[in-house]
């Protein structure tokens, strides 16, 4: 048995144990999620467009992550709305950021592993960085929109005399925490994949401006601006999905 297996039944197993089948959804949507990557790889080195790929495969991810991973229909509802208009602006602006970053395609530090090979495949390097970039922010956009859904229907249901400006104050609150949370998330989680690169760039004396410009410290910077913008925008939009969503309930009664 490789560690990687050993590694996915330990986890299988203490999703069940913690998560019971809400854990078990949320495992399955894993499992779905990484064949979907898996697919819009072999998609892409097939020929297929790339526009076409990420277009078709944004909400197929996020109806993954969210309504397998939530046992509520009303906040996976909520959720996927309000996740799905984020990542629509969210890929309009990084259309415009990658192409005056111009930071597409291989940097140097890659150059020892593909002596010998083309780096020419026959694909647009540009279009693959947008694509690498929306997918990036998929996961923190979800979780977001997702955790202020929640939060707003459990007061909901504490509180049902609730009004919808209480309601909305309340989202503020919830939104500073889910916040600083998702922000130390993706910060750390950048630090902690980037820290060998970080110390190459020391030991090998790069400047600062060398940093700043080079490309994989380009693109993993973007990402996590993305996210982190992204992020800032689901906490209210997710809040006002609620509020009208309750308005409409309560008309409806």
């Amino acid at each position: 048995m490789s560690t990687l297996l050993a590694l996915v039944i330990v986890l299988a197993i203490l999703m069940t144990v913690v998560g019971g089948e809400t854990g078990i959804r949320s495992f399955f949507s894993v499992l779905i999620n990484t064949f979907l990557l898996i697919l819009v790889a072999m998609l892409i080195s097939w020929g297929v467009s790339i526009p076409i790929v990420t277009v078709i495969f944004i909400p197929l991810k996020l109806a993954t992550i969210i309504y397998l991973g939530t046992h509520d229909y009303t906040v996976a509802k909520n959720s996927f709305l309000a996740a799905f208009i984020v990542c629509l602006l969210v890929g309009l602006l990084i259309l415009g950021c990658q192409w005056l970053a111009q930071a597409a395609g291989l940097g140097p530090e890659a150059g020892e592993v593909l002596v010998g090979l083309s780096q020419m495949p026959g694909i647009s390097y540009p279009l693959i960085a947008v694509t690498v970039a929306i997918f990036s922010t998929l996961g923190a956009v979800a979780e977001a929109a997702v955790a202020m859904s929640s939060g707003l229907l459990e007061l909901k249901k504490h509180n049902p005399l609730i009004t919808p400006l209480e309601l909305e104050k309340s989202g503020t609150s919830i939104g500073k925490d889910v916040l600083g949370t998702a922000m130390n998330t993706i910060l750390f989680g950048m630090f902690g994949s980037f820290l060998s690169l970080f110390l190459w760039y020391f030991r090998l004396g790069y400047s600062f401006g060398e940093v700043v410009n080079e490309k994989l410290f380009v693109n993993e910077a973007l990402i996590i601006m993305y996210s982190l913008i992204g992020v800032l925008l689901t906490v209210p939009l997710a809040t006002v999905l609620i509020s009208r969503s309750m308005i409409k309930n309560e008309a409806k009664k």
